[in-house]
């Protein structure tokens, strides 16, 4: 027993060595044959971490069959446990390859006298809804558990009749592979058999359950929980408007609160799903909001009303938004006008907004003044509850950004007063309700002033002003605001800087959390104003702030961003600072590189526009920074953090400045070296007019070249980068162009002039690049940190997980076919996700590649066609549930060793593709077949096949 323990506690990770898949499993089984129930138990509660760690179908369809057994033999405890398991691995449900006679070990209880044992039957059935949606054995003992006079097998049966009735409306096919033919129409038959019984389920129980909740017999609590299974009712038109109706009745017919908001709720849930009866369902929310005198009812229409707002704000009617503001103007409750001014703050920012202020064909044009939303946002946006007042100026920012009307231009100052009124009320508080309300109004400052730039100023002046007497909490998102509107306008003047300086200084008295946090964002701001050329009066304040009142943390985040802002220099010191304070030398070697990278951007600062000899002495002393900084970043990587990013782009950005310095000195050379005397002759008799300027023709040639394999190696990164953000992408898609307009300058300019194509090259999925490019090119170079930074957040990146079948033992040895027959290799996945995936991007599908390459080559040199030489294959699979599976078939028809190499990269939801890997190798070696070496043995030693042979091979070759 003490092994056994231990054993689990190896599984568990608590110090022991890791086992294998098998070994892991066989230990698990241990503990399920037990005699003891905790150990039991104990054994059946870590399958779902086994899972986790070996997500592929062999094992997994392993230990569902052991887990059915003890489903099947074990007490109602045991059953729950498996239950819950269940329910946690409901994503590698569809991995069991045996679903048949899984669904057999657990439905053999579903007969048992024990009404809790078939209630939990029940509940397992449900979540195996997803894998046997068309059981008729299942079907059938829902329906006949409905009936049961023990309510908790009734409640289970509810439960598992809402799985079904779900998957009735799951009509996704998993699409494995490219499939043709035969197979092809085989799945479309199977499919529609498939969907034809979900169909029946949902029709049939859909009759079932309306004979339940209108038959007087049914409790009322027991109609609740039924009711909420017609929100997936919506398979076909007529099944939506069945249940639809129904609804209508019972909402007639039951008037009680509890009836009316789970019947309002469902219904809501029904028209967003069926997508064709929202307008009339907005319709009846509000009738329900303006004649139901009661505040449950009001609140869950406001709450559907909300949802439908999210969901379809296109879809609303100036009518409705009309009646919902008349609603909200008449409303003597706060709480109610909130939730009002919710849903319509929600709308003020869509299409929707647009559709309410457009004049109806045949009427007077009104002022804008004159509309009820912009005289119910104006009285609110001074309203003494902070929620409300924050809904009012919220749509009156929406209003100002998105209507371009003349009539509408007065409402920009009255949204202007009521963000100063709130801001003032909202700085002095620093309950968390307040600075709820304060991240609203100034998100609608930095959207207000980014659409009427005219505004800044007074903005800016009212943010400054507030900022010296407002609560620290309030100070931080101030900053924040501050910087993000000083990153789109230069509105912070020289003027300003000094009221800054003098908070800053205010503020280093103290070495709370939340002053540490005021000082990295007023660093921040310091360095916006300060537009990169900081003055050595400010490196002093803030480096003796520093000294006095903060962290080593502080100082590394005020560093990075100073690197950010292209302020290099003070980078630069800080980061020496923090050398000796950090307790790892991969921190060390980390914040070194930084340090480094950070003197040789200082270096190409004073780069000079018509000063090339200093330009050559600025990249060179650039490039000896750089060299140091890769070498220690190259020491900070680890295994679990290889920072591969960060390597590969600061080797490109030195070949890049490489190539600069080449560039420079190949013009320099046309004066050092000038063409020959016999140049012109030379370039009349090769008919080559380039050759009149000498060598300097081949240099510009080559730079040209390298410069093109430089974007062709952005282009390399951009790919590979799938988890990176945005912004990051848009850097390293810059750099790419500028390579690329500088090879396309090189080719028009001076190689060849006539035939140069400037739309050769695209970027990667992007609009409007060059005007973007022109717009940012010459600030790109200086902002070179904030790429390397931004990467160095902590998120997880995708992963994947890829098992080829067959596969050798040992990596090395070769998988053996015989040339005459073809090698079906599978090859399954699981998708690794991060703490949050889908962070920036979604996968719609995985591209799998897979390509030969023959490596020795035994027997005789026949001479055979080029297309039976190589195997070059694409298939495109799309992952369900993180798992995806496909097969490939490769003939090897030539004898020897062949190299398999199977490459996944991800196609995302906007069709980019991302070369993320991995790269799976493996060996075979095609063997020839024993009787056409028997063949080929008696003509060599000159003996005529038999009769028999001759048959054969003549229906061989038939």
């Amino acid at each position: 027993m003490a092994a056994s323990a231990k054993s689990f506690l190896a599984d568990a990770g608590y110090g022991e060595q890791e086992l294998d898949a098998n070994s892991a499993l066989m230990e698990l089984d241990k503990g399920l044959r037990s005699g003891k129930l905790g150990e039991q138990c104990e054994a059946v509660v870590r399958f779902p971490r086994l899972f986790q760690k070996y997500p592929f179908p062999i094992l997994i369809n392993s230990a569902f069959l052991k887990l059915a057994d003890v489903f099947r033999v074990g007490n109602n405890f045991l059953r729950l446990c498996v239950l819950k398991v269940t329910q946690q691995s409901e994503k590698h449900l569809e991995k069991i390859l045996n679903v048949d006679e899984f669904v057999k070990r657990v439905f053999s209880v579903i007969h048992s006298n024990d009404p809790v044992a078939r209630a939990i039957t029940l509940r397992m059935l449900g979540s195996m809804a997803s894998i046997i949606p068309e059981r008729k054995n299942a079907h059938h003992s829902i329906r006949q558990s409905l009936d049961s006079h023990d309510n908790v097998e009734v409640e289970a049966a509810i439960f598992a009749a809402a799985n079904f009735s779900a998957q009735s409306n799951n009509e996704k096919i998993i699409n494995m592979g490219t499939q043709s033919g035969i197979a092809a129409l085989i799945k479309d038959y199977f499919t529609e058999i498939t969907l034809g019984n979900k169909r029946d389920f949902a029709a049939g129980i859909c009759n079932k359950i309306s004979e339940m909740i209108q038959g007087l017999a049914t409790p009322v609590d027991l109609k609740l929980k039924l009711i909420p299974i017609l929100q997936h009712m919506h398979h076909d038109a007529s099944l939506a408007s069945s249940s639809r109706q129904l609804l209508q009745q019972l909402v007639t017919s039951y008037p009680s609160t509890k009836m009316v908001i789970v019947t309002l709720h469902t219904f809501t849930l029904l028209a967003a799903s069926s997508l064709v009866d929202i307008p009339k369902q907005i319709q009846l929310l509000l009738q329900y909001l303006k004649n139901d005198p009661r505040k449950a009812v009001k609140r869950l229409a406001i709450q559907d009303l909300k949802l439908l707002a999210n969901k379809t704000p296109h879809t609303w009617s100036r009518e409705n938004i009309q009646a919902l503001c008349e609603s909200a103007l008449h409303t003597p409750y706060d709480s109610l006008k909130l939730g009002m001014l919710s849903v319509l703050s929600t709308l003020s920012g869509t299409i929707a907004i647009k559709q309410y202020f457009s004049s109806a064909p045949g009427t007077a044009a009104t002022t804008a003044r004159s509309f009820d939303l912009v005289k119910l946002a104006q009285e609110c946006c001074y309203h003494n509850n902070r929620g409300i007042a924050a809904h009012g100026v919220r749509i009156l920012t929406n209003i100002s950004a998105s209507c371009q009307e003349k009539d509408l231009l007065p409402l920009e100052q009255d949204a202007v007063f009521g963000l100063e009124a709130l801001l003032v009320l909202c700085s002095q508080d620093d309950s968390p309700g307040a600075q709820a309300t304060l991240k609203i109004t100034l998100t609608c400052m930095v959207k207000l002033v980014k659409c009427r730039p005219h505004l800044s100023q007074s903005v800016v002046e009212s943010l400054l002003t507030q900022l010296h007497s407002a609560q620290d909490a309030a100070r931080i998102l101030m900053c924040h605001c501050l910087a993000a509107i000083a990153m789109q306008l230069p509105v912070l003047a020289d003027g300003m800087l000094g009221d800054l300086m003098d908070l800053y200084k205010l503020i280093g008295r103290s070495a709370t959390d939340k002053k540490q946090e005021l000082l990295v964002s007023l660093a921040t701001v310091i360095f916006v104003s300060s537009q990169k050329a900081l003055s050595s009066e400010v490196k002093t304040v803030i480096k003796q702030q520093l000294e006095n009142a903060s962290n080593g943390w502080t100082a590394y985040r005020i560093a990075r961003q100073a690197s950010r802002m292209g302020n290099h220099d003070m980078a630069r010191e800080l980061y020496q600072s923090l050398l000796t304070q950090v307790a790892s030398e991969h921190f060390y070697f980390w914040l070194n590189s930084l340090k480094e990278f950070s003197h040789a951007e200082q270096c190409l600062t004073g780069l000079q526009e018509d000063n090339y000899s200093s330009a050559l002495s600025c990249i060179a002393e650039a490039l000896k920074s750089y060299h140091k900084g890769i070498a220690s970043l190259t020491a900070a990587s680890t295994p679990l953090n290889p920072l591969s990013f960060q390597c590969g782009f600061v080797k490109l950005r030195i070949d890049l400045l490489q190539a600069f310095s080449q560039l420079i000195c190949t013009c320099n050379s046309l004066k050092t070296s000038p063409p020959p005397a016999i140049a012109t002759t030379i370039a009349m008799t090769s008919g080559n007019d380039l050759q009149r300027c000498g060598r300097i023709s081949n240099q510009m040639k080559h730079s040209m070249e390298e410069f093109r394999n430089l974007a062709t190696r952005y282009g390399d990164l951009y790919q590979s980068s799938f988890d990176a953000d945005s912004a990051t992408l848009r850097n390293v898609e810059l750099q790419q162009q500028s390579c690329l307009l500088i090879s396309h300058a090189i080719e028009a300019l001076i190689l060849d002039p006539e035939s140069t194509s400037f739309q050769e090259y695209s970027s990667n999925g992007t609009a409007h690049v060059e005007s973007e490019y022109e717009r940012r090119m010459m600030s790109v170079f200086n902002h070179v940190l904030e790429e390397v930074e931004s990467l160095n957040r902590k998120y997880a990146p995708v992963s994947y997980l890829l098992a080829l079948s067959p596969s050798p033992r040992n990596p090395a040895e070769p998988i053996a076919v015989q040339n005459n027959q073809q090698l079906a290799l599978k090859v399954e996945g699981v998708v690794q996700h991060g703490s949050k995936p889908g962070l920036f991007r979604k996968i719609q599908s995985v591209c799998l590649n897979v390509s030969s390459v023959l490596q020795s080559k035994s027997g005789q040199d026949y001479k055979i066609p080029i297309d039976n030489m190589t195997n070059e294959m694409e298939q495109r699979v799309e992952p369900h549930n993180d798992y995806f599976s496909t097969q490939f078939l490769l003939n090897f028809v030539i004898l020897g060793t062949h190299n398999i190499t199977v490459e996944s990269s991800v196609i995302d939801s906007n069709g980019i593709v991302w070369k993320t890997g991995p790269k799976t190798t493996i060996f075979v070696k095609s063997l020839e077949d024993p009787y056409s070496q028997q063949v080929r043995l008696q003509q060599q030693q000159g003996q005529p096949p038999s009769q028999q042979q001759q048959q054969r091979t003549a229906y061989s070759r038939f």
